[in-house]
């Protein structure tokens, strides 16, 4: 599942990072913090690793 913004892309590295110990889950806050608990390492990954050309830097609901 791809990135949809730039900003979900970050979360999505953040919690991956966690996920794998290069970071504290205590520093994780908000979407990243909810994405490390319920998405999958790979999941994390494809997500984190969506290319970010063309992308918003948020998406509007």
């Amino acid at each position: 599942m791809p990135a949809k913004s730039k900003s979900q892309q970050k979360a999505a590295g953040a919690a991956l990072a966690a996920k794998r110990g290069d970071i504290k889950k205590s520093e994780l806050k908000g979407p990243s913090k909810s994405m490390e608990k319920s998405m999958s390492e790979k999941e994390l990954h494809d997500m984190a690793s969506t290319k970010r050309k063309g992308k918003p830097e948020h998406v509007s609901h």
